[in-house]
């Protein structure tokens, strides 16, 4: 292997969420990174705003986002969470205009969610081009027909069992090495009117 090659594979990566995130074994499925765990259990976005600067300081090469079942969870509307994650996502291109993004869909959980989940992913795709991010729909690996979590990911209709973890790491693996071969934003592009 090549210096360059060994220096690309030991990228920095970011998981940053709630507790699915939080009780990934990153280090073990990524050892091909340097992985940061910011997961943290019961985290709301508002939760997320306000520890946001820890992940930001570490300047990774990417960071991987999934947050908001707990602010379904917690009753907190569609819009208040898309407006959250919509200002996380601005505030990480702020400060890490490098850095690779990757916004993942908000998992199914109980069949009651799956309008209100779907709703906010719908914002969320939409919105993930405007701040040079990827997206990643989960949905179509982890739902069942009833638009709820597929019992074989999870005993709570939240939490991932072993299953559920591979399911993801199934969908999440080949995102992220497309997310690799995309050219990372460097600076704003600046347009210069000639009148």
């Amino acid at each position: 292997m090549s210096d360059d090659s060994t220096i690309e594979s030991r990228s920095s990566i970011a998981f940053v969420g709630d507790s699915i995130t939080n009780h990934g074994d990153w280090e073990a499925w990524f050892p091909d990174r340097v992985a940061y765990n910011f997961g943290v259990s019961g985290d709301t976005t508002d939760d997320l705003i306000a520890r946001i600067d820890g992940v930001t300081e570490l300047h990774p090469d990417a960071v991987a986002l999934l947050i908001g079942t707990n602010d379904l969870g917690q009753r907190k509307s569609v819009e208040h969470l898309v407006r959250n994650v919509e200002y996380l996502l601005v505030t990480l291109r702020k400060a890490l205009p490098g850095t690779r993004m990757l916004v993942q869909s908000i998992m199914p959980r109980g069949a009651e969610f799956a309008d209100r989940v779907q709703d906010a992913n719908r914002h969320l795709r939409q919105f993930a081009p405007s701040v040079n991010a990827q997206y990643l729909d989960l949905w179509p690996a982890l739902a069942g027909e009833s638009g709820e979590i597929d019992a074989r990911f999870s005993d709570d209709k939240v939490h991932l069992t072993a299953a559920g973890y591979e399911a993801w790491l199934g969908e999440l693996r080949p995102a992220l090495e497309r997310l690799d071969d995309a050219p990372p934003r460097s600076r704003p592009i600046t347009i210069i009117r000639q009148d």
